[in-house]
């Protein structure tokens, strides 16, 4: 009588590993339009002369995008908090990366757009 009752567990266990989170939709919506206002904003800001400032503002902005998708599009806001701790971390990293890139960038900045030019 114990392994049928195990048994039964353990079946509705992996049923219920297979189905994952749902997610209203009015939630989606909210989620989508937000992704659909940041994308304008970032239209718009590429018309603002902000200078050095502005890879940071699109760099900030793609952030917040990717996090919207990953919390709900990829279900990381539903999931166990160690795989959302590890998304961050990740983008911690990505974020290190490009900011070693760009300080180096700005040392050569000048020299690049001297080639870059085509009336030489």
């Amino acid at each position: 009588m114990t392994t049928d009752i195990q048994a039964t567990h353990h079946g509705s266990q992996d049923e219920h590993h297979g189905i994952g989170h749902v997610i209203p939709a009015p939630v989606l919506i909210a989620v989508f339009l937000a992704l659909i206002v940041l994308t304008v904003i970032t239209v718009a800001a590429s018309y603002l002369p902000l200078g050095e400032f502005e890879i940071w503002v699109a760099m900030g902005i793609a952030t917040a995008k990717a996090a919207l998708v990953a919390a709900y599009f990829m279900h990381l806001r539903y999931d166990n908090p160690l795989n959302a701790i590890l998304f961050i971390f990740c983008l911690l990293f990505v974020a290190l990366f490009v900011g070693f890139v760009l300080m180096d960038a700005d040392q050569y900045r000048s020299d690049l757009i001297e080639m870059h030019s085509p009336m030489n």
